[in-house]
Formats: structure tokens, sequence, C-alpha cells
């Protein structure tokens, strides 16, 4: 195969991957590609893959099929002036797609705000290699686009947190409070009708906000997962009870040597520990028993997600300053009930909106 090609090449061997989920990936990736991207001719894509683990493999066979007459890079057989080369013969709405074990870097190339800056439209898959044998059907299962759900449910959540005045998130005995009205709600639903750019990472899946004021944040939650240092999953054997008082962690309870070593990362270089981020996850194909190790993947999973520390680059707070805010960690809330005012919006593992 030449590193650089245009055309469709058969390939029937992906590792622990079977050749019936390469299929699901392939009708999920159309339906992506169809719908949420809007891509079609005359408009050409170029692929950059990598085969250092059996998921990109299969994604870029699946990516070939939906794709004939895309141009597919090697990503570790060519040059970087290659790569950059085919972005450079790209027009504005024209697709590139990037399958990714690990991330891929080209010196002083950002390379998904740099080809947002183009106008290019952009899929992007990192951190492959992270999700092995069945974690890669959890994955490609994450990638299945249902515009019905996804922008129906996700409009009513973001309309019903924007006029929202408070919050409740029951976490199974445990309750953290949410006493203000929350930020303007953003979106990662397949739809960018509205935005500027046109893509992202995927799978997607989520509706995210935050407190006006986060000191209006305090009660309990107990989370059963938390990204670690090395932005892995890390489910410790019993859930860790945070508490928060004045939208600071203020104490914890069954904590772990590794979450530990997490919140004193956070103290040592930013005092203390916010919370910030407030997170309504949306994608069915992670949940508590169904989970991938990447957290950035697993941040889809249907439930709420927090985020601690003082970084966060879509919402500006007055007493936080973004240059010295260094961390926004994802933690993963025992989610039984969500109640905004006093209307429950979330139970048995769905959104009821």
């Amino acid at each position: 195969m030449h590193p650089i090609d245009n055309q469709k090449t058969a390939v029937h061997s992906f590792g622990t991957i079977a050749n019936a989920s390469v299929d699901m990936a392939q009708k999920h990736l159309h339906d992506i590609l169809s719908i949420a991207i809007e891509h079609a001719p005359p408009h050409a894509a170029v692929v950059v893959f990598d085969t250092r683990c059996d998921l990109a493999v299969a994604l870029t066979e699946a990516y070939r099929r939906c794709l004939p007459t895309a141009t597919f890079i090697d990503f570790d057989a060519v040059a970087p002036d290659a790569v950059l080369g085919a972005f450079a013969t790209l027009a504005p709405d024209d697709l590139v797609i990037l399958i990714q074990s690990t991330n891929f870097r080209l010196e002083a190339f950002r390379l998904r705000v740099e080809l947002f800056k183009r106008s290019l439209k952009v899929i992007e898959h990192p951190h492959l290699s992270r999700m092995p044998g069945a974690q890669a059907d959890h994955y490609i299962a994450s990638l299945a686009y249902d515009p019905a759900y996804y922008r129906d449910v996700g409009y009513a959540l973001k309309a019903r947190i924007d006029r929202a005045r408070s919050g409740v998130v029951d976490s199974g005995g445990e309750r953290l409070v949410f006493g203000a009205p929350f930020e303007s709600a953003k979106l990662n639903i397949g739809d960018y009708s509205e935005m500027n750019n046109v893509g992202g990472q995927f799978p997607i899946g989520e509706v995210f906000t935050e407190s006006q004021d986060l000191e209006a944040v305090n009660g309990r939650v107990r989370i059963f997962v938390f990204g670690d240092t090395s932005f892995r999953v890390n489910k410790p054997e019993q859930a860790i009870t945070l508490v928060v008082t004045k939208g600071r962690v203020s104490e914890v309870i069954d904590s772990t040597p590794d979450f530990d070593q997490v919140l004193d990362k956070i103290r040592a270089d930013e005092g203390e520990v916010w919370l910030r981020e407030l997170g309504f996850g949306m994608n069915r194909a992670f949940s508590r028993e169904r989970m991938v190790d990447d957290i950035g993947t697993y941040e889809r999973m249907c439930g709420i997600h927090l985020s601690l520390g003082a970084k966060h680059g879509v919402y500006n707070k007055a007493n936080i300053r973004r240059t010295t805010a260094r961390y926004h960690i994802d933690v993963f809330a025992v989610t039984e009930a969500v109640y905004l005012d006093d209307e429950l919006v979330y139970r048995d593992g769905a959104w009821r909106v």
C-alpha cells in the first residue's frame, strides 16, 4: 500500500475486531458524514491515519468504504511536509479526518485549530490505542448518530438548563446542590448549523454548563470514576465522596492514593480545588458497566460528569485568572437522579425532557 493513495484497499484482518464490527463502524460513520458533517461531492476529503492499533486500522477501513475517492495518508510513512501539503490543496468546507492511535504531532501546528482556521470540516478520533479488545466495540457503538435523539433531547436539555434557577445531582443518598442559575449551556450533539466550525472530536454527545456563581455549589457527590494523571479512566473499588463547600472540594471520603495524587497536584499549583463544569453526558453506548479507558472518550457517558480544577476554556469567571488556571480533571458522578429547579430530568439511566 502506498503511504498516500486514492484507492479503496480491502483489509480483511483487524486483530481482535470482528468484521461485523467494521461493518457497523461503516454504517455509523456514513451517518456522521452525511447527517452531522453534511459532507458530499464535490467537496474533497483527506484521511490521515496510522496503523499502530487494531481500532485505528478498523476505522480506516470503514472510512475507505464510505469515502472511496478520498486521499488516504499513512502518517507514519510520510514526512510532515507531505501531510501539510495535502491540507494545503483543500478548499473551505472540504473535510479532514484524523485517525490517531495516540495524537498526531506536527511541529508548531495545532492540527484541529489550524484546520478550523482554514474553514475545513474536521473529524478527529484520538487516543484509540487506549481502547483495546472489547473496548473497541464500545467505541464503535458510541459512533452511532441518532439525530432525533441527540438534537431533540440536546436542545431540550439546553432550554431547560438555561431557564433553571437551581439544580441538584442525587448520587444515591448524597445531594450536590447548585444554588444559582447556570451559564448558557453549550452543545456537542452533531448539529453545527449555528457554529463557526464543523466537526471536532468523536464520539459526541454532551450538553455542558456551570454555575454562574461557583460559590453557590454546595453539598456532597459520590463519584465512581475519575481521570487520573495519565488521562485514563480510574475506577476505585468503592465510590469516593466529595464534600463541596462554596464551590470547592473541602473534604474527601473514601479516597484512594491515585485520587489523592490528582488533588495534590491541583492544590500544589492552584491552591484549592474548584468544582466547575456540570456536564450532561448523552452517549448511550457508555455507562457505569460499559467503559473505555480514554477519559476524553468516556466523558460522553450518559449521566453527569463534573470537572475539578480552575480551568475551563469556555466560561470566564472574574475570581479565576486564566493565566494561573491549569487543571480540568473530569470526574463522574453516581447519577441516580438530576433535578433542574424541582423538575426531574434524569432517572434510570436516561434523560427525561
